[in-house]
């Protein structure tokens, strides 16, 4: 299962990989990329839409940081002070023994 499983994600990795290849080879173009004050980059099709992507992955990756390091802190948190687990109630605490029977 664990073979199988590893050659799936190969595959998958490949296809991944075999597509932008395609989509390189398609997009050969020259493209500009217009910025303030009439400045300009002029590359290939591919090289502009892939390194947009890239720039938008790394602009989410930064936005999930703070998250990601809250919950990190909180998990550490929880792991060094375990919460007290409660405790059951006493016989005097609990009004009947039906009480006590069902958890109330």
């Amino acid at each position: 299962m664990k073979k199988l499983l590893s050659l799936a994600l190969w595959l998958i990795k490949a296809a991944v990989f075999f597509t932008l290849f395609a989509f390189a080879l398609n997009n050969q173009q020259s493209g500009k990329l217009f910025f303030f004050f009439g400045t300009y980059w002029e590359a290939p099709t591919a090289l502009i839409v892939l390194s947009v992507f890239a720039l938008g992955l790394i602009v989410g990756v930064l936005g999930m940081l703070p998250l990601w390091w809250r919950q990190r802190q909180m998990a550490r948190s929880l792991r060094l002070n375990p919460p007290q687990p409660a405790s059951p109630p006493t016989p005097s605490q609990a009004s009947s023994a039906l009480d006590i029977a069902v958890g109330i």
